[in-house]
């Protein structure tokens, strides 16, 4: 792999993850858990399948990064139980038996062959159980910023950067269906919740968790125009396609969600 390659990947994954840890310490943890859904580790490693290994490996891998969040829902839950469990060592704990937990589940999943409307069904089936299992959670804010320092953002770049790198190497090496799979992993949604758990406390992990499944339709529509418009379009056009249809989606479910909020409140 060349080494502006891997360059370019690090500073992408990098700006993303910033950005999201900016909005959950400058705005709220639920924007940020609602954004966190937003295609941000799953686009980037869609574009370089596809850049890398062409528009067709890349249209095929995405039906399998849908079916893929259902495991980074699990992901997200194993953390949340986790870190209420083990509140001592609840980061590290959290962090490990996440992780374990959304390998198992690809693991299982890999077993189930998909065609589009399949991999649409499992993780839209996934959000709305999440969503049921979260509906307790609080929304809290955050009240003490913490400062961008030189090495805050340096963890955040390795982190999230070599993720991305890890996981689009290792599609070389295997087929479209873990190709896609792995490609669902929260990269920066993992940093994310280490930032915010160790700086701001488990009750401001938790909102971004909860808010977490409401956004992850985003991911859904981006992944499903990618299958779609790839090799028809290419990488280039196919992925702003990709980013307004995901965009559209939140745009729309947060105009619905205010409207619902506001006819709450006359009631």
């Amino acid at each position: 792999m060349p080494e502006w390659m891997v360059l370019i990947k690090l500073l992408v994954s990098v700006f993303f993850v910033v950005t999201l840890s900016l909005i959950a310490e400058r705005v709220s943890p639920r924007a940020a858990g609602l954004l966190s859904g937003y295609p941000l580790g799953a686009a980037i490693a869609l574009f370089f399948f596809g850049l890398e290994m062409g528009p067709a490996f890349a249209s095929q891998s995405a039906v399998y990064t849908m079916s893929g969040l259902a495991a980074t829902l699990f992901f997200v839950y194993v953390y949340y139980k986790i870190s209420i469990l083990c509140k001592r060592l609840s980061i590290l704990s959290s962090v490990i038996a996440a992780i374990s937990g959304y390998f198992a589940a690809i693991w299982l999943l890999h077993f189930i062959p998909l065609n589009r409307i399949g991999a649409v069904a499992v993780p839209l089936a996934s959000i709305f159980g999440f969503a049921y299992l979260f509906r307790r959670i609080e929304n809290v804010g955050i009240g003490r910023k913490i400062q961008l320092n030189a090495k805050v953002l340096f963890v955040r770049a390795i982190a999230a950067g070599m993720a991305v790198v890890a996981i689009t190497a290792a599609a070389r090496f295997v087929d479209t269906r873990w190709a896609g799979l792995f490609s669902a992993f929260p990269v920066t949604l993992l940093p994310l919740l280490v930032i915010v758990h160790f700086t701001h406390g488990v009750d401001a992990v938790h909102t971004v968790i909860k808010n977490f499944p409401h956004g992850l339709g985003a991911l859904i529509i981006y992944a499903l125009t990618v299958s779609v418009v790839y090799p028809a379009l290419g990488i280039y056009i196919g992925t702003a396609a990709s980013f307004a249809a995901a965009t559209s989606y939140l745009l729309i479910y947060q105009k619905i969600r205010t409207h619902l909020h506001a006819a709450e409140k006359t009631v």
